[in-house]
């Protein structure tokens, strides 16, 4: 994250970043404003206890809710990526998708399963990937390149 790939980074487009670096120009500018920081004061808010392991692992629960953000944010911009970038998106989405069956069973199956952390925000998460999904559907149904509206 502190490092750019000349080769694929796309300073047009990312906007999100500013001028690229982990901060942006200043705060909240870039992942650190948008993303890590309101994650990891949720975290302090909402936690199964108020404790160090269980503050990070709430953050980290958060935090990988949000981290497909820049990526889908980059997606929009340009409106289309590549084939490795869009199949990896969508098996990302697909794998919190499963959890959320997984979860549904295991709330029927299981005494005392209780986790509303985890599952207000996989479903956050899922949430985040449903315009893709219905797009890239759209693209493999039609056997069409990848194109967002606009």
């Amino acid at each position: 994250m502190l490092t750019k790939y000349r080769s694929s980074y796309d300073m047009d487009n990312d906007k999100l970043h500013g001028d690229g670096s982990f901060m942006g120009h200043l705060p909240p500018h870039g992942v650190l404003g948008y993303i890590i920081v309101p994650c990891f004061l949720l975290a302090l808010i909402w936690n199964e206890g108020f404790e160090a392991f269980e503050i990070l692992w709430a953050f980290s629960i958060y935090l990988e809710a949000v981290a497909i953000l820049p990526q889908l944010f980059m997606l929009q911009k340009t409106k289309e990526g590549e084939a490795f970038t869009l199949l990896y998106i969508f098996c990302v989405g697909a794998y919190r998708g499963l959890y959320i069956i997984n979860w549904i069973y295991r709330y029927f199956t299981e005494k005392h399963y209780w986790q509303p952390l985890v599952w207000v925000s996989g479903v956050v998460q899922t949430l985040l990937y449903a315009d893709f999904f219905y797009y890239y559907w759209i693209a493999l149904r039609d056997g069409a390149k990848f194109q967002l509206p606009g």
